[in-house]
């Protein structure tokens, strides 16, 4: 069995490949740019959420408190009236790219990690490359794509958005398998 200690360089070049992989997405080809539209009336949608006070979390509109509200006549028609939203409110300021790319990058390096568990306690030292890429690849994509599935299931994400996030689970997946499969032990 191999140990995580011979995997450290495996698990630091995934993390670290994912990382120039997802900057490259978003900075050079900025293929996401598309995924945010605006909102016609900002400045007075704005001014509104400003002043209900919403502290920032996640909000749902029409909001029910239990399920069985969701039958009444009056929240039957807030939801066909519209607008029928999940909005999430973060702290006012500037964004602080510093914090969310060091985040990123320690989910990256996570992900990376429980990689080379499983890949630890599942592939034998001297696997093939093939081996490893099947395995790291797949759980690879679905660590880094599962949950905008989920989010495009249960949050009314568009499937166009979650068809890029897909993708971009792919390319990290690959990134993912090819260089645990490279440096993997023999």
């Amino acid at each position: 069995m191999i140990s995580l200690g011979q995997l450290w360089i495996p698990i630091l070049a995934s993390a670290v490949g994912v990382f120039v992989a997802s900057s490259l997405i978003h900075m050079v080809l900025k293929w996401h740019n598309s995924d945010y539209r605006k909102i016609a009336n900002e400045d007075e949608v704005r001014s509104a959420i400003r002043a209900s006070g919403a502290a920032p979390g996640q909000y749902v509109m029409p909001h029910c408190a239990e399920m069985k509200d969701m039958q009444k006549p009056e929240m039957q028609e807030k939801f066909k009236q519209g607008p029928v939203a999940f909005l999430t409110l973060i702290p006012p300021g500037p964004p602080t790219m510093g914090k969310a790319l060091g985040l990123w990058f320690a989910f990256t390096l996570g992900v990376s990690i429980a990689l080379a568990y499983l890949a630890s306690r599942t592939l034998p030292q001297g696997a093939s490359f093939m081996q490893v890429c099947r395995l790291v690849g797949i759980v690879a994509l679905l660590a880094y794509a599962g949950g905008s599935v989920a989010n495009g299931i249960w949050m009314g994400r568009p499937w166009k958005s979650v068809a890029k996030d897909v993708a971009d689970g792919v390319i990290y997946g690959l990134v993912s398998a090819v260089l645990f499969a490279w440096l993997w032990p023999r």
